[in-house]
């Protein structure tokens, strides 16, 4: 008998423990769906805890190939798949013809926002052989930062622009030797404008120093977000591979032709498609 009120027992606390979970799980839902705040926070914070979490899974798997761009492969997929599935996020990733093949190149992205990270997870497996450049703080980021080192991520100190550019510089020999793609942000900080903002001028030295091309890629506005008013909902952002600029024959005194030429093709691409985003995202606002 007193087996049977203990087996009783346990059941009756796991069918209790599981609804307690499932009303949870429904009131986060009912809460998200009602409080636009709430949701902007509870989305960041499944988004950086998938991050997190992803890299850390697969952390011990790394150190069999230190520093290759491989070790990015898993987690990316992992992201995909959650901030598709449970955020409602989608990336369409297009000019996939316009990809650089048979060298190394300086790869160019704008830069808006944490979730920049799908960006790159979306890029990862289809550019292939990518390599970030990307501020010495991520090296302190906890495991994400020791991940992001496995996977050969270059860290530059910002604070020091003559180091910054030591470090640029002698990745020269990395990128044509290797084939290496650098992803730089040439902005040099988020921004969410209606416009990109003036180019840094490090990965254009690099680019010319090195006489790879510059693979301009061009990430629409996220409408889905807003920080200002936190809201985030589900939407479509669009991802453009942009035909490649060369810098064959150029020296340092052509850097600011190459990076007005870059611009103007990245603003002109960003302005057109963030219409087409807006368009979308307004269309599902009206079907909502």
């Amino acid at each position: 008998m007193p087996h049977i009120k203990a087996k009783s027992f346990n059941m009756m606390l796991s069918v209790s423990c599981t609804s307690v979970g499932v009303a949870l799980v429904l009131l986060l839902v009912m809460i998200c769906a009602i409080n636009e705040g709430f949701r902007y926070r509870a989305k960041f914070a499944i988004f950086g805890i998938a991050c997190l979490v992803f890299t850390v899974i697969y952390l011990p798997f790394m150190f069999l190939n230190i520093g290759s761009w491989k070790n990015a492969l898993v987690p990316a997929w992992l992201l995909r798949q959650t901030y598709r599935r449970v955020l409602g996020i989608k990336f369409e990733v297009r000019g996939k013809e316009n990809i650089v093949r048979d060298s190394g190149c300086v790869v160019l992205i704008n830069h808006q926002s944490m979730l920049d990270l799908g960006v790159l997870a979306e890029l990862w497996p289809v550019l292939e052989r990518c390599v970030v450049i990307s501020k010495k703080e991520i090296l302190y980021f906890g495991p994400f930062g020791l991940a992001s080192w496995l996977w050969g991520t270059i860290f530059i100190n910002r604070q020091n622009i003559e180091e910054s550019r030591r470090v640029i510089n002698s990745t020269s020999r990395y990128i044509k030797e290797a084939k290496m793609k650098l992803i730089f942000f040439p902005e040099g900080k988020r921004h969410s404008g209606n416009t990109l903002i003036p180019f840094k001028k490090g990965p254009f030295h690099l680019g010319i120093s090195s006489q790879v091309p510059i693979q301009p890629v061009v990430v629409s506005k996220y409408f889905f977000l807003n920080n200002k008013s936190k809201r985030f909902d589900s939407g479509t952002g669009y991802i453009t591979i942009l035909p490649p600029i060369s810098t064959e024959g150029m020296t340092k005194d052509n850097i600011q032709e190459l990076i007005d030429k870059s611009y103007e093709v990245m603003n002109t691409s960003f302005i057109q498609t963030s219409q087409e985003a807006l368009t979308k995202h307004m269309e599902s606002l009206k079907n909502d």
